[in-house]
């Protein structure tokens, strides 16, 4: 994540030393979702092996940041970052491909990090105080899994299971802006959808938000609702999961 905002700040100061401010935006914000997991997992396979999982429900608060870089230069999209990060806990019995739970029911947990890296094109800027984006969703999750108290097959030991892996998901991205006129009001939604072979994901966005404009500097603040859905599954079809996350979010913005 520091990595990824490091080079969007790095770029952004490139831009604005070397272009016409007229010509530039950056925009940059972060707040904190609070949002509610839903959902369950499985995994079967040839042997007879099956395992469940199902979300608690629990609700949960994690912070949220994005970044966005317009410029002039044509025929070279202009960039949006994103990083959110969501959790949730359950219950968890059966056997999978690395654990059993030896026919009792445990406690697992798991976290998503998302890090969201966008081209995209403007298709109207600011005309008629509307803007529309168009482009494509590099969304790179870092997922860790933990189960407690299981055997852990590969050591024949009982104990916490723990593993991670990265996937890379491709999205479609839309975003439509509208400024109300005589006022600092936006209203504005944004979504990303993708849909392969039996597997979902999709993250959408609604929010309001109010601007001070100071002239060079803009601050705002944003309120929004926000959902997402993982609903996934393996190559071979023996692991799947549908999980959704839902709530309001609320942050600051910087403009300039």
């Amino acid at each position: 994540m520091k990595k990824i905002l490091t080079m969007g700040l790095l770029t952004s100061s490139l831009l604005l030393s070397q272009l016409n401010a007229d010509f530039v935006r950056v925009e940059m914000g972060g707040g904190v979702w609070d949002y509610k997991p839903s959902g369950t997992g499985s995994y079967s396979d040839s042997t007879g092996a099956t395992g469940k999982y199902k979300s608690d429900e629990k609700k949960s608060s994690d912070a949220y940041v994005w970044m966005l870089i317009k410029h002039p230069v044509p025929l070279v999209p202009n960039l949006r970052l994103e990083y959110c990060d969501v959790k949730d806990e359950g219950l968890v019995n059966g056997r999978f491909k690395d654990f059993d739970t030896l026919g009792a029911t445990t406690t697992a947990h798991y976290e998503l990090k998302q890090y969201d890296i966008i081209p995209y094109y403007n298709l109207l800027d600011n005309l008629m105080w509307t803007t529309v984006d168009v482009g494509i969703d590099i969304k790179v999750v870092d997922a860790s899994y933990t189960a407690n108290g299981v055997e852990i097959l590969s050591l024949g030991s009982v104990g916490d299971y723990h593993d991670t892996d990265t996937l890379v998901i491709p999205l479609a991205y839309a975003r439509g802006r509208v400024e109300v006129p005589g006022t600092g009001l936006g209203l504005e939604a944004d979504g990303k959808y993708v849909t392969y072979d039996g597997s979902t994901v999709y993250d959408f966005r609604a929010k309001v938000d109010y601007t001070f404009d100071f002239n060079v500097i803009q601050p705002g603040v944003e309120l929004g609702y926000r959902v997402q859905k993982f609903d996934i599954k393996t190559d071979d079809d023996k692991t799947k999961m549908n999980i959704d996350f839902s709530g309001f979010y609320a942050g600051v913005m910087l403009r300039f």
